[in-house]
């Protein structure tokens, strides 16, 4: 009897171990950092400084929106582009399911970065892209992608819209085919039965979809870094450089938790508005 009762915490042990190693204690000292003072010559005192926070909110308040703001246009891309996508290979791709769902990871096979600098070349000025379009008469000879912030979108669309896609097929190809032929038989049209059936069955792959895309768009760097400009720098560039160049590691994880803040808050809201557990229970 004891041993059934003690089994599942054996087994879960592991994993709280894990948890605690590399998330608990990294996140406990990066707060107990954004609260001192100091430089990296005299070392940081512990003085709980929570001056740091307003000065990071103040001084980088523009890069913060600017990243929320790319995340949640980078996510609706993904949205609009990774639906369509799921939707024909759960239903239409037939037995080459498989093939098709390789073909969306296989970019995964190639570095991030290297993903990210091709953008480059496909969006150069006299580039595969823009330089055909131009040399037909499309765009004029000034026109330019690069260093704007539809070049970042549609970079952080490209690297995260598999993780768009593969929660959302996971969901469709669960989903009854009864469901639709019941809605058919109910005198329903296609447009009714996607919006009554398919669309709220769908909707918890939608949910983790959003949260898989929205967190790592908005705390990205490199699209910005490579895409970007000068102009275009997201909260995650300013970290980076606060951390590895200015060496300044309070305000660095003072903006890291602000930026964590802020996601937690917008996926709580995004959480309540949606209405997890009424979309949890269409998906049951």
């Amino acid at each position: 009897m004891r041993n059934r009762t003690t089994t599942p915490y054996v087994l879960v042990l592991p994993a709280w171990i894990w948890l605690a190693l590399f998330f608990v204690v990294p996140i406990g000292g990066m707060l107990s950092l954004s609260l001192t003072t100091g430089n990296v010559v005299t070392g940081f005192q512990q003085t709980f400084e929570v001056g740091n926070y307003v000065n990071a909110v103040g001084t980088y308040w523009e890069q913060i929106l600017r990243s929320l703001f790319y995340g949640g246009c980078a996510t609706l891309v993904c949205i609009v582009v990774g639906y369509p996508m799921a939707y024909w290979i759960a239903f239409r791709a037939g037995p080459h399911k498989s093939t098709y769902l390789l073909l969306i990871l296989l970019p995964f096979f190639v570095s991030f970065v290297l993903r990210t600098i091709s953008w480059r070349f496909l969006l150069a000025d006299n580039g595969v892209v823009l330089g055909t379009l131009k040399s037909v008469g499309m765009l004029p000879a000034d026109a330019q992608v690069l260093n704007s912030a539809p070049a970042v979108v549609l970079g952080l669309a490209y690297n995260f819209l598999p993780f768009m896609v593969l929660p959302i097929y996971a969901v469709l190809e669960r989903m009854d085919p009864r469901l639709v032929e019941a809605a058919h038989d109910l005198y329903a049209g296609r447009v009714q039965a996607f919006v009554r059936v398919i669309l709220p069955v769908s909707l918890p792959g939608v949910f983790a979809g959003v949260l898989m895309t929205f967190i790592p768009t908005s705390a990205d760097y490199v699209n910005a870094s490579v895409l970007g400009g000068t102009h275009n720098t997201m909260i995650g560039n300013v970290i980076q450089t606060q951390y590895l160049v200015n060496n300044n590691y309070p305000i660095a994880a003072s903006i890291t938790f602000v930026l964590m803040g802020l996601l937690l808050v917008g996926i709580f809201s995004y959480a309540r508005a949606l209405g997890t557990e009424r979309v949890m229970e269409v998906h049951t």
